[in-house]
């Protein structure tokens, strides 16, 4: 199942328009979502996904 970048502690929002979604785990801001671009380059799911403190399991 693919890593919901959303639901992730990890992830951040920018101000830069070019590169508008971060991930704190990894150090990188990219224009897709995170999880999408370490899975195109690596070819394996994120490992760095820890689910956000107060959500749920429902994915």
């Amino acid at each position: 199942m693919a890593v919901n970048c959303f639901k992730c502690r990890h992830f951040f929002t920018t101000w830069d328009a070019n590169h508008p979604r971060g991930c704190r785990a990894y150090g990188f801001k990219t224009k897709e979502l995170p999880s999408a671009l370490v899975k195109r380059t690596s070819g394996i799911e994120c490992l760095k996904f820890e689910r956000k403190q107060g959500e749920g399991h429902k994915q």
